[in-house]
């Protein structure tokens, strides 16, 4: 047990005063119990160890210390600097042991068995680790336990006086003063046996230890029945100790209480050192009777011999047994003679060393007379006027050495301080880490079960859906039921969850919980038709459930890898980390680099070309004002005229216009720019990147008045389209579905307005680095990833009106991705390259075919005349 008397230091009142208080350590609650004596049965108070720290320090006197809780900070005193240190040293290991053994969060039943035995393992893992750290760590070493002043032992003993009786009082708990002393006045032995107080002193009596003496014990009880006084004296002394005013008349009435404890103890010395005897006279007593009884046994085989032949065996073996006796017996005696001549020896050996010590301090004390001799002639000769002000005196030379020894204590202490101070720092941490941990487990808890509700959202508005569309067989009290059902849905806030509890880190990592993305997107684009908008409630929903679900497995693994890339550099490790997604923090700085690769960027160039747009009015500019408001219209920063990314946009769209003549300005151009600057902020960067796509990325003439190799990719994407999804081809011819109306904006904007931003820009992450054979990729993996739903629609109507929404409801990026670049290999390049150049040839005969037509008609309608 942990526990004993130490001095605490009032805090009420108009004085501080140190009070002694019995200190009990409550292993269940990890509290720090204070009573005002070990006999009394109600605490005055207690400190939670579990949340509190440690502190010691020199100035404040030997053997100070403190607890800081939350709440208050405790100042204790213990009577010397080894029992304060051990006192800390406990505190600290309880502290460890109990904030490790308590679980960490309530589980549900299904989950409560296994994650018990996981944290039983953990525990014994954690405890033997720290059992191993505080083995390895040179902190501070284990201070060996002062016993007479801390345990159950110290209970016994009276409490440290006070100068006045009242100064120990608590004025603070004054009804608990009262019981106590209630309970220590009116109580009797059997109270005090069964219904005592927490402290049990059972231990300290005395117990044979064979049966024997316990059998001796009972029967020392007399025919009156009272016990033996020497079986009694242990409790009697307890009974003096305890206060109780019903003493044994057999003690000697005291007038001074010190004075009975002096005759106590010196009682208590005489009685242990008879119990000592009694042992060994009891062990005497043992060994008489076991040779009694072999002698027994021998007898007893003599006389049970039924020949005279057997007979005279034993007395032969026992004739044998004397001789050996006594062989022995001349053995010891030789022995004894040789060490008595030692003995004596030795003793003439000593005789000698200590006539040798005494001619030796002779020796040194004629020294030190002649050297008293000396420093009297010195100090005679020393005690000119002169010579008076460059010698230090006997006296300041003491005071400088005792000024010494104090500063080494200081030094002293201050090290032992600075030991435990660092002990307290490590453990504390490592206590914040393992809170830190079990929040950590607690967020991961509240995003899967956010994910789970999310999805029963998703599940619940898809159900309304369907209840819209069979409306027309309902009743119409269920239509209005629906319809009202449905516009509660439409009117939910997206913010839900548990955002107040999360940390910010995490908060922008699994909760999309904002009306807008990081890059100003709508999370829930605001559709005018109702039924688009359920949809695009529902998609939010979904993906939202996806991004928590995946974080934990997906998302932070990829964020640790991008964390630990330096310098960038091309490789196949990056092409792959590219392909997974670039985090939001890095992704400007990637893009940089990219674009950098590929353009040389000339110095002042797109300020030469801002101030030739400023005195040149370009031909395009009337068409770029009239696209600028229909440039993303779901994203905050160009929804409104006043939009602060507006005039950076006309810059750039302009500066381009004036950088490539032959192309000017393309309906698409600022749905590309306007992507650059979200992610690239900086104007001149946004016109590299724009550069970049259109001169680098694209085919030649892939913005140009003709589009005519835009039309060529939707040609080959045809191809592509019949080898890797041969089913869903067929479905479309079927029906006679050109799905070039459908991917061509595709194409020419690679995906802007047409897939969510999250999976948007993983696209153009990849697009930037590899090129244009990633919109064939991603083109391809939408309709791989909705083939099923497109399959089971059978009405040509029904799929034109699927497929102008149907990106829209793509939700896991994830899954996309895991189609675009694992499940249509190969995709090779110069495949690419050929299917174009040959569906270039093909075109470009249409068109002059179809321009020798119109030439040929035209003469015809000109010879016809009006």
């Amino acid at each position: 047990k942990l526990c004993g008397y130490l001095n605490k230091l009032g805090i009420k009142g108009p004085i501080k005063t140190w009070k002694s208080r019995w200190f009990f350590y409550d292993e269940n609650k990890c509290h720090l119990l204070y009573y005002r004596t070990a006999q009394d049965i109600n605490p005055l108070g207690s400190i939670d160890i579990a949340s509190a720290s440690f502190d010691c320090k020199v100035e404040n006197g030997e053997g100070v210390f403190e607890i800081r809780t939350p709440s208050r900070v405790f100042t204790l005193k213990a009577i010397s600097k080894q029992a304060m240190m051990y006192w800390l040293q406990q505190l600290q290991m309880r502290r460890w042991e109990f904030c490790n053994a308590q679980s960490r969060f309530p589980l549900h039943e299904g989950a409560k068995v296994q994650w018990n035995s996981v944290l039983l393992t953990c525990f014994c893992v954690l405890v033997c680790f720290y059992i191993d750290v505080i083995d390895n760590e040179d902190f501070l070493p284990p201070v060996k336990t002062p016993t007479e002043v801390v345990g159950l032992k110290a209970a016994s003993l009276p409490a440290p006086q006070t100068c006045t009786a009242l100064q120990n009082i608590s004025l603070k708990h004054p009804w608990t003063e009262i019981q106590n002393t209630v309970y220590n006045i009116c109580g009797s032995k059997q109270l005090w046996g069964n219904n005592g107080n927490i402290f049990s002193f059972s231990e300290f009596q005395e117990h044979p230890e064979n049966p024997d003496e316990e059998q001796e014990a009972k029967e020392g009880i007399l025919e009156d029945g009272r016990m033996e006084p020497r079986l009694n004296w242990v409790r009697k002394a307890r009974w003096m100790n305890s206060g109780f005013p019903g003493l044994p008349e057999e003690l000697p009435k005291e007038r001074n209480p010190m004075d009975k404890v002096s005759v106590l103890q010196q009682q208590i010395l005489t009685l242990t050192e008879e119990v000592k005897s009694q042992k060994e006279l009891v062990k005497l007593l043992h060994k008489a009777l076991e040779a009694a009884q072999q002698e027994k046994r021998v007898s007893s085989m003599y006389l049970a011999a039924a020949e005279d032949k057997d007979r005279l065996e034993l007395v032969r073996h026992k004739v044998r047994q004397i001789a050996d006796l006594t062989s022995r017996l001349e053995a010891l005696e030789q022995e004894k003679k040789e060490l008595e001549q030692m003995l004596t020896l030795r003793d003439s050996h000593i005789q000698e060393l200590k006539e040798h010590v005494q001619l030796l301090m002779e020796k040194n004390h004629a020294k030190q007379e002649v050297i008293m001799a000396l420093t009297e002639q010195m100090a005679r000769e020393l005690s000119d006027p002169l010579q008076e002000a460059n010698t230090i005196t006997a006296e300041t030379l003491y005071k400088q050495q005792e000024e010494i020894e104090h500063l080494k204590d200081d030094i002293d202490a201050y090290k032992t301080q600075n030991q435990f101070l660092n002990s307290e720092i490590h453990q504390v941490t490592r206590l914040w880490t393992s809170v830190a941990e079990n929040e950590k487990a607690l967020l991961m808890k509240c995003a899967c079960l956010q994910a789970r509700n999310c999805q029963m959202e998703s599940k619940y508005l898809m159900v309304l859906r369907k209840l819209q569309e069979a409306m027309p067989g309902f009743p119409s009290s269920h239509a209005e039921l629906v319809r009202n059902l449905i516009q509660e849905a439409l009117q939910w806030d997206v913010k839900e969850g548990a955002e107040e509890a999360l940390s910010f880190e995490l908060t922008s990592a699994l909760c999309p919980s904002s009306e807008y993305d990081e890059y100003g997107f709508m999370t829930v684009p605001d559709y005018e038709v109702e039924d688009w908008k359920l949809l695009a409630k529902i998609q939010a929903l979904e993906i939202k459930s996806n991004n928590l679900r995946s974080q934990e497995v997906v998302e932070k693994p990829l964020r640790d890898r991008w964390n630990s890339v330096g310098e960038l550099s091309p490789s196949a490790e990056l092409k792959s980390l590219i392909r997974s997604g670039i985090p939001v923090e890095h992704r400007q700085r990637v893009w940089r680099w990219i674009v950098s690769r590929h353009c040389s960027h000339l110095p002042d160039h797109y300020q030469q070309l801002l101030r030739q747009s400023k005195s040149t009015e370009h031909p395009a500019c009337r068409q770029i004002e009239l696209d600028l408001p229909r440039t993303l219209t779901n994203n905050k920063h160009f929804s409104s005229p006043t939009s602060q990314l507006i005039p950076k946009l006309r810059r750039v769209l302009l500066a381009f216009s004036w950088h490539n003549p032959a192309i000017g300005y393309c309906q698409g151009l600022n749905r590309l720019a306007a992507v650059a600057l979200l992610v690239l902020e900086d104007e001149e960067s946004a016109f590299w990147c724009l550069v970049h796509i259109v001169e680098n990325l694209m085919p030649p003439d892939y913005y140009s008045d003709t589009l005519i190799t835009s039309q060529v990719d939707q040609r080959v994407f045809k191809d592509f389209l019949s080898e890797k999804l041969p089913r869903l081809m067929a479905h479309f011819e079927q029906y006679r579905i050109d799905v070039s109306l459908i991917t061509f904006n595709w194409f020419l904007v690679v995906f802007v307005d047409s897939l969510v931003s999250d999976i948007l820009l993983r696209v153009w992450d990849a697009f930037l680095y590899e090129g244009t054979k990633v919109i064939f990729r991603y083109a391809l993996a939408i309709f791989k990833y909705n083939e099923e739903e497109i399959l089971r629609i059978h009405d040509s109507v029904e799929i034109y009106q699927y497929l102008r929404f149907f990106t829209r409801m793509i939700m896991d990026g994830r899954k996309l991705m895991n189609i675009a670049f694992n499940d249509l290999n190969p995709f090779p390049m110069k495949l690419l390259r050929n299917r174009r150049s040959m569906h270039r040839e093909e075109l470009e005969a249409e068109l002059c075919e179809l321009e020798q037509i119109k030439a040929a008609y035209v003469k015809e309608r000109a010879e016809q005349g009006p």
